[in-house]
Order: C-alpha cells, then sequence, then structure tokens
C-alpha cells in the first residue's frame, strides 16, 4: 500500500467493468459502451479511435494494432496482427542503389500500408455487439466539435512538432502553433473518414475516395504505394506465445512484434535472485539493463515479420537465456552492438477493458515517430505511419525490407496469469522499451509484491544506444553505483513510457492502474 503522505494515486475498484487507458475522454467513452450494452471489445475499439484525435501525436487511423483478448468462460488467449505491409514496388535494393544504409524516417519509404482500421473493422464484426457506427460516434463528435489538449499530449505534441511536413502542419497546428494545455484540436477532415468507416466498413477506408486520397498523395510525395496495396492488406488471426516467471504464465503477441523479446529477458533473470534485491538499488538495475542488453540483441537478430521468423524457438528456448546469462557479470557492464534496425520511439496508446462478463483485451495502436512519418493526406488529413523505419537495409537479414513485408514491431499488448488464476491484461508504451517495461512491471509484480498501481508507478531504468536511461526517481547514490558499475548515466527529459492494466481478481473484484507519467486512467462502474 502507497504512503498517502506523499503525492501518488491509488489503484481504482469496481465491479461491472473498467477501463485504463492514457486519456480520461477515452476511458469515459469507453465505459459508456460498457454502460450501453457494448462489451470489452466495443469498448476498446471506441476508446483507441478517439485516443486518435486526443493524442494525435500518439496514434491515429493512419497506424497499426495488435490485440490480444479472452472471452467471457474461456481460458484461451486469442491475438490478432492488425499491423500493415510495405508496399509492393519497394525493397531494401532499391535503397541501398540510392545509396541509403538505413530506411529514411521521415520518408514516403518508411510509410507501411495502415493495419488499424481493417483489424477494427474485423474485430467489430466478429467480437463485438453494438456495430461500428455506434462505437465511432464517440470520435466523429470529438474530432468535429474538438477536444482540450492533456497536458502530456502538449508537452509530446511540443516535442514532435518538428517533424511535421507542408502536408500535416495546417491539421495538426492549432491556429499554426504547437497548441498548449486546454487549446481545443479539431479535425473534420477525420470525422468524413470515420462515417464512412461507420457506413460501408474497411471499404470506407481502403476503398474509394478516402484510398484515392491517401494512394495520391503518397505517390505525390514520392511514394510507391497503390491502390492494391491498401485493398489487400488485412490482419491477420495468430496466436500468442508465452513465457512463465515465477507463479505466472504471461502471454505476448508473436512476431513481427517484439514480445519474444520480453519472454528472452525474463527467462535470463529467472538466473538471479532478484527477490533478495532492493527494488531501487544499483544492483537490481545493473543486472536488468545487462539481461536488456542481451535480449534485444537477440531482437535484433531473429525478430522480423512471422513468415521470415526462423530461429523463434531458439530465442524463446531456456538453454538460450542460461547461456546469456552466463556472460551477465554483476561486478562490471558489458558493450554490445548497435541495433540493426531504427526502432527507438516514445509515441504509442494503450488501453485495456474488462466488461461485466469478464472479457477482457489488451490493445496497442500506434503510428511509431512522434505524428509518425509527419506526412499526412492531402484531403483527409490521415497521417502516415513510418512503421517501415523498423526494416533494416541489411541484406540477408530476416527483417530486411521487402515487398509487402511486415517490419519489426515495437508494440506489443500482454497477458498475465498468476497461480490462483487472477489475470492481468496489461500494456507499456515506449516504442523500444516495451519488453523492458514488461519484464519490469512483471519483476515489479512477483519478485516484490508491488500493488498494480505502484509496480507502474516505481521509478524505471532503460538502457539505450549505450546509455543507461534512469529516472529522477532514484537517488544520486544509486547513480554513483551504476556509474562505478561502467554505466554511462543519462537522466531523461521524457519519462520513460507508460502503463495501464487491469487485475480480474479471483473474487471478481476489477482493479485498474493507470500511469502517472500519461494524463489518462482507470475508470470503472
Amino acid at each position: 500500500m502507497r504512503d498517502f503522505q506523499q503525492p501518488g494515486k491509488s489503484p481504482t475498484f469496481s465491479q461491472n467493468g473498467m477501463c485504463a487507458t492514457s486519456h480520461p475522454l477515452a476511458a469515459q467513452v469507453a465505459i459508456q459502451i460498457l454502460v450501453n450494452g457494448g462489451n470489452a471489445m466495443d469498448a476498446a475499439i471506441a476508446g483507441a479511435v478517439l485516443l486518435g484525435i486526443c493524442e494525435p501525436q500518439s496514434t491515429g487511423i493512419g497506424g497499426d494494432c495488435f490485440v490480444l483478448w479472452k472471452r467471457p468462460n474461456c481460458t484461451k488467449i486469442r491475438a490478432l496482427n492488425g499491423s500493415g505491409r510495405a508496399p509492393k514496388a519497394i525493397s531494401a535494393s532499391l535503397l541501398r542503389d540510392a545509396g541509403e544504409k538505413v530506411v529514411p524516417v521521415y520518408s514516403p519509404h518508411a510509410i507501411t500500408i495502415p493495419g488499424a482500421i481493417d483489424a477494427f473493422c474485423h474485430l467489430a464484426e466478429n467480437e463485438g455487439r453494438l456495430g461500428l457506427d455506434t462505437l465511432l460516434a464517440p470520435s466523429i463528435y470529438y474530432a468535429d466539435n474538438g477536444v482540450p489538449v492533456a497536458p502530456r499530449v502538449a508537452f509530446d505534441w511540443a516535442s514532435s512538432a518538428g517533424s511535421l511536413h507542408r502536408s500535416s502542419k495546417l491539421a495538426y497546428l492549432v491556429n499554426g502553433r504547437v497548441p498548449k494545455p486546454g487549446d481545443i484540436f479539431i479535425i473534420p477532415e477525420q470525422a468524413e473518414v470515420l462515417r464512412r468507416v461507420a457506413k460501408y466498413g474497411r471499404d470506407g477506408f481502403y476503398c474509394g475516395e478516402v484510398a484515392d486520397d491517401m494512394v495520391t498523395s503518397l505517390r505525390n510525395l514520392g511514394g510507391s504505394h497503390t491502390h492494391d496495396d491498401f485493398f489487400y492488406n488485412s490482419s491477420t488471426p495468430t496466436d500468442p506465445i508465452l513465457g512463465h516467471y515465477g507463479n505466472t504464465t504471461f502471454f505476448e503477441h508473436p512476431p513481427n512484434g517484439q514480445g519474444a523479446t520480453a519472454i528472452l529477458l525474463l527467462n535470463i533473470l529467472k538466473h538471479f535472485e532478484l527477490t533478495h534485491l532492493d527494488p531501487f538499488d544499483a544492483e537490481r538495475i545493473h543486472i536488468e539493463a545487462e539481461a536488456t542488453k542481451l535480449a534485444y540483441d537477440a531482437r535484433n537478430r531473429f525478430v522480423s515479420d512471422q513468415d521470415y521468423t526462423e530461429r523463434l524457438e531458439h530465442m524463446l528456448s531456456h538453454e538460450t537465456a542460461s547461456r546469456l546469462a552466463e556472460l551477465i557479470n554483476p561486478q562490471c557492464a558489458i558493450n554490445l552492438p548497435s541495433a540493426v534496425c531504427e526502432a527507438v520511439h516514445k509515441d504509442t496508446v494503450y488501453i485495456t477493458v474488462v466488461d461485466r462478463d469478464r472479457m477482457a483485451v489488451s490493445m496497442i495502436y500506434s503510428i511509431f515517430h512522434g505524428f509518425g512519418s509527419g506526412m499526412a493526406s492531402d484531403k483527409f488529413k490521415i497521417l502516415f505511419q513510418n512503421r517501415g523505419a523498423g526494416f533494416t537495409l541489411k541484406e540477408g537479414h530476416p527483417n530486411e525490407l521487402a515487398p509487402g513485408k511486415r517490419p519489426m514491431h515495437t508494440i506489443i499488448p500482454a497477458f498475465l496469469q498468476i497461480e490462483d488464476q487472477s489475470i492481468i491484461p496489461f500494456g507499456v508504451m515506449g516504442g523500444a522499451y516495451q519488453p523492458n517495461g514488461h519484464a519490469r512491471l512483471i519483476s515489479n509484480l512477483i519478485d516484490f509484491e508491488l500493488d498494480l498501481q505502484l509496480a507502474i508507478d516505481a521509478p524505471r531504468s532503460f538502457t539505450d544506444e549505450g546509455n543507461l536511461l534512469v529516472e529522477r526517481g532514484y537517488s544520486e547514490k544509486v547513480k554513483k553505483k551504476l556509474v562505478n558499475l561502467g554505466h554511462k548515466i543519462l537522466v531523461p527529459k521524457i519519462p520513460i513510457g507508460g502503463a495501464q492494466a487491469i487485475k480480474i481478481h479471483t473474487s471478481g473484484i476489477l482493479e485498474g492502474a493507470s500511469d502517472p507519467r500519461k494524463d489518462g486512467c482507470a475508470l470503472g462502474y
């Protein structure tokens, strides 16, 4: 239990339903959907689409999503890959021949086909109750009438606005400037897109005037995208991969997501007695940082489009984790090669919903970097993701850019099942940090027995590009110890990630937690 004399927040408890996400309007809409007879999938879709209006720097209908969910009275966790593919006319060799070493982050070559709308339509039809017209109505209203810009959103908007291209500045600046907290953001063009999706389903987005707008805009920007690339892009049902840690089983989305990295990281951490350490001291940070370096190095070697990932079993094996754990020196930091793909960013949204029947949804939705590629379609102002920057141009690599291929993806939803049968759908935002964030959250819960909200609130660290990022919640004494262990310490200007979770207790009570690093909340009824 937290110290009530210190700043903080308590977990939220309810009986009938719960939503935890990064913006209060989206949480409120999700709860309204539940109260009006929708199920958890309906609520998650309605909330997620609205997050694209409330947090346009982090997500939107030009992006991708991944979803895990559990139906009522069913133990099986299901998965849907809502990530888009590279255009059929692009390849790594074309960019190498043009002199590129990596996929240019803010270029049409980094723009993959948006996958989220197809996924939302598929899920609404196959898992929801209320229909797209009802689910999209709140977002249409707010896109037309505006939402007040929240403080963390304004902070991120300012840090990412420099990426906005001429095609997007008019739509994503307010009166020609970066908005301040409380300014009203309106984007009626996207309300019109959502009306068409509500009426025609996926065809309202991937065909007709909306698709014409996206294809024409991309071609004018120098892209190779075609109408066929959009029309034939579709989400893919799949099965989660799973790991075990302590008395838990945790479920991750398979490649092209990086969930396997979280499993490998926790498999490495099993070899160390973390429960004997202070959760907020240098020794724990050091072991986790070293394990993270090794797990991410494996990610950069093996994770790619599921059709191209050949060494997943090797990556998830206990023998691999044991050998990697032997490389960790508790007294000294190790150096590892740089990443082979561009995967560092901070902008994503996550939403989890549980309904009265205990259907549970874990959904993550992103346009990759802040404002994605920075480019938007001319008429409907759809921001294009730059998820193709997650490819490598290294010849023969499993994640090499290729026609119609999905890139290695950073966003990963998760489920945690504890031995007593309580279940926690959860997610951690923060781009490349996410596997480390999953491992940190699970370790906080299991090794250190923190409650759900405290496990999210606790200070974070992350080893990234040769630096160990350490949030201000750590003392100078801890930082000095880390320097003595060989780490190069940086205190980041931006908090590391964000998280939301809901615990379904065996009693039936719902416990929700939402990260104070974001604007959101856990809301129940």
